[in-house]
């Protein structure tokens, strides 16, 4: 068996399953947290997997550079490499595409290393054999992921490429019990949205990423380009948009029918000593909480909120100290797993219209 999604409850379009690989199982709504470089920044793989993770997302592009695909390999794999026993999935590097501004042509891409300037080649086989080596239980085929707004000529030439190189990668890909996701791209534009969703699903895929949204265009024109991909997506394999985790466009997804989100929003929010609370966005940092003895949110049962208040949190962020970055990311993914629960019991009841319009309510800024 490579990957398995059985449906156990709707409300309209969303759903919530259970994801089943060759690893075991995880439950969706599932939100990935960010191990760029085989770690959540500022945590150690026994707190990423206290605070409820089920699965992490690891960064080829980065991996392949800094130790090297065959250092990990050689060290047992991603996971005992990093020390996680959960599932691991691996970015294919498209988003560096996107970030980097490589050069791209037909064939491949081009990058120049964010740390020593070297030339590396990444081409859909390359992407496949590394993410085989790093040992995965979900890699993702390389794709094109354009900036928004964007001409159709340059996302039909991203969407076709992307086609090229997934059935590429599909062709390439040998490790048993690994799964392979296909990814849709097609900017805001909901027909070629349509389209690359139908090609992708033609080469056949274990599930499907939905790429090169939330990268600029605002959330009314990536929510009908989002409805217009999942409506060509089999509803029997998972459905990932990728790179989305503030909780309106988390929210408003789950609601359209996705399954797995990822997002550095929520960790890297921490680092700059902002928490998430249900009532909104808390600086931390901010004067006002010098002297406050209150927790970041009374109703989180997060370590950081247990045991630590508003004053000696921001004490820490003057001070430099970097605990505080801990702490606060401790406690920022306790809340977005609290999230996604809440999401998942909403779609078990019934209930998620009245969830999206109390998120919205909080959130909608």
């Amino acid at each position: 068996m490579t990957l398995r999604f059985d449906l156990e409850a709707s409300d309209g379009a969303a759903r919530a399953g259970v994801v089943h690989t060759a690893r075991g199982s995880f439950r969706t709504p599932c939100f990935m947290p960010v191990g760029t470089r085989g770690t959540v920044k500022t945590l150690s793989s026994d707190d990423v997997a206290h605070v409820g993770a089920e699965v992490m997302l690891a960064n080829t592009y980065h991996l392949m550079l800094r130790p090297g695909a065959e250092v990990v390999a050689s060290l047992g794999g991603i996971h005992a490499f990093a020390g996680w026993d959960g599932h691991v999935l691996t970015d294919s590097g498209g988003y560096q595409v996107f970030s980097l501004s490589p050069k791209v042509d037909d064939d491949g891409v081009t990058f120049r290393s964010v740390y020593d300037g070297s030339i590396h080649r990444l081409t859909p086989e390359k992407a496949v054999e590394v993410q085989e080596a790093i040992g995965a239980d979900i890699q993702m085929v390389l794709d094109v992921c354009e900036s928004l707004p964007a001409t159709t000529e340059v996302l039909r030439l991203a969407l076709e490429r992307t086609a090229q190189w997934a059935a590429r990668a599909k062709q390439a890909h040998r490790r048993e019990g690994q799964a392979l996701f296909g990814i849709v791209q097609g900017g805001t534009d909901e027909a070629l949205r349509a389209e690359s969703a139908r090609r992708t699903v033609d080469i056949g895929f274990d599930g499907y990423g939905i790429g090169g949204l939330s990268v600029g265009e605002p959330r009314a024109e990536m929510l009908p380009a989002l409805a217009a991909a999942i409506a060509e997506l089999p509803a029997d394999t998972p459905r990932y948009l990728m790179g989305v985790g503030d909780p309106v466009g988390l929210v408003e997804a789950v609601a359209a029918g996705v399954d797995m989100f990822d997002c550095v929003w929520p960790t890297r929010l921490a680092r700059h000593g902002t928490a998430l609370t249900g009532a909104g966005r808390l600086r931390v940092s901010t004067a006002a909480y010098a002297t406050d003895d209150q927790p970041i949110d009374a109703s989180c049962a997060c370590l950081t909120c247990a045991r630590f208040s508003r004053g000696y949190l921001r004490h820490l962020l003057q001070v430099g100290e970097p605990t505080a970055a801990r702490l606060l990311t401790l406690h920022n993914l306790t809340w977005m797993f609290d999230l996604v629960a809440r999401a998942r019991a909403a779609v078990a009841g019934g209930q998620m219209s009245p969830f999206r319009a109390e998120v919205s309510a909080v959130w909608d800024d």
